[in-house]
């Protein structure tokens, strides 16, 4: 007994490891230019086949990186919802879309690399749909406040909201990235911290969202 429970917590530990490993490796340099003998080696692994056992191909691996966030991500959100439940105020639901991201990052600590890989899975047209997709059916959270959202925004022509709603998106991941890249050393020492980073993205995102409609 006491020898499975040892080859668990291992196997547990190798897993955190490599999950670790590849979420900075694909931050800094994309998901296509790493291999996975190169994220065994990242975790200290001696069997370059590691990534493949442990999780099998490197689709799995992005889709592990991102399951393991998410399902923080999710808490937090669903207990932000509950504050902000019948609002109908478009800057509540977008305070409820940016906070428990930028409250993640902060607690990741710096340096981070979760924004920047986001960024990458963001701009790889297969693993967005097939991450983000998955992500998006799992998170009951997101679905209510997707539909809280909309609810603040009827009088704009669907259209309209597509269009927005992906604006908003990209701002979002990929500004993440860019502060994140900062905090991490890469720019000015008065860079602003998640906090401050939030309220300026919500600002941004909520004149987005109701900007005038001139087309």
């Amino acid at each position: 007994m006491g020898s499975d429970t040892e080859r668990s917590t291992r196997s547990a530990a190798t897993r955190d490891l490599i999950l670790v490993a590849a979420e900075r490796l694909f931050a800094e340099h994309g998901l296509y230019a790493v291999s996975n003998r190169q994220v065994s080696e990242a975790a200290g692994q001696g069997n370059n086949a590691a990534v493949g056992y442990h999780f099998g191909t490197k689709t799995d691996l992005v889709r592990a990186i991102v399951t393991k966030h998410a399902e923080q991500i999710e808490k937090l959100r669903a207990a932000a919802l509950r504050y902000i439940e019948g609002s109908t105020d478009v800057r509540d639901w977008v305070a409820c879309l940016v906070r428990p991201s930028t409250e993640h990052f902060a607690a990741l600590g710096t340096p981070s690399w979760y924004a920047r890989f986001s960024a990458q899975v963001m701009t790889d047209p297969s693993l967005r749909v097939l991450v983000y997709t998955e992500a998006s059916a799992a998170s009951p959270s997101l679905a209510k406040l997707v539909s809280g959202l909309g609810k603040t925004l009827d009088d704009l022509p669907e259209g309209i909201r597509r269009v927005r709603a992906d604006m908003g998106r990209s701002l979002m991941v990929h500004m993440c990235a860019e502060r994140e890249l900062r905090l991490a050393g890469e720019g000015d020492p008065e860079t602003i911290g998640w906090h401050d980073f939030g309220t300026d993205l919500i600002d941004a995102i909520v004149g987005i969202w109701t900007a005038p409609v001139t087309r």
